[in-house]
């Protein structure tokens, strides 16, 4: 849940300009907690947003999954119009009210949120799956499919196989190869979790493709709302 102290409408609420957007993002990147929970997560969300081509039309979608089995506990699908425009290191105030009430719409609470897109792997430490688990004070990692902002070198050919992604002397990512001879996926904590039980989570969830299962079920179900 959020704490008392913050004022969800308004740290949701689209800001009035670019310069706003980073003076947030900037205020709230000091509220990130880099450590990991001391139960694990038994239950896990994949999150997921899709637009219309061409338009500011967007279905969010929320899948969460049991750990273990990977068994389906609860989904959710929102269609809505984001109310902040495209621009490159503040998507997240695009996306996040919409996640929300996919978010909102689950009768399940999931222990943590996995999240398409960037953690501390960020310009200013803040991307969107920091400002979710900021919001509602939750664990949150990211799992971005293209490469950050940041020179990244490519880990090993193998499952497993991982390289570090640092921003001068602080380490913020890993690109990480789930699967033999496949695209390695962008990991970072979002917060309330480390990088290394971030890595160690993703991996888990990605037995057989790519993206963890939480993620691809929450992208598959968005595109077939899209089509519909």
């Amino acid at each position: 849940m959020t704490p008392a102290h913050f004022d969800r409408d308004a740290l949701t609420r689209a800001p009035a300009d670019e310069a706003a957007a980073v003076a947030l993002q900037t205020e709230l990147a000091g509220r990130v907690v880099l450590a990991d929970e001391e139960r694990p997560a038994a239950t896990v969300a994949g999150l997921d947003i899709a637009y219309e081509k061409g338009t500011d039309t967007a279905v969010a979608t929320a899948v969460v999954m049991r750990r273990g089995d990977l068994a389906v506990l609860d989904r959710a699908v929102v269609r809505g119009a984001s109310a902040f425009p495209y621009v490159p290191g503040l998507l997240a105030f695009r996306e996040l009210p919409l996640l929300l009430e996919a978010i909102e719409a689950l009768t399940v609470t999931p222990d943590l949120y996995l999240c398409d897109g960037y953690g501390l792997t960020h310009p200013r430490r803040f991307g969107l799956a920091c400002y979710l688990g900021v919001v509602l004070d939750a664990p949150a990692i990211g799992v971005a499919k293209n490469p950050p902002h940041l020179p990244v070198t490519a880990p090993g050919p193998r499952r497993g196989d991982w390289t570090p992604i640092a921003a001068g002397e602080e380490t913020v990512g890993a690109a990480l190869r789930t699967q033999d001879g496949v695209k390695p996926l962008y990991v970072s904590a979002g917060h309330r979790t480390t990088l290394d039980s971030a890595r160690a989570l993703v991996l888990e969830l990605a037995p057989d493709y790519r993206q963890p299962e939480p993620i691809r079920a929450a992208d598959q179900l968005g595109r077939r709302r899209l089509a519909a």
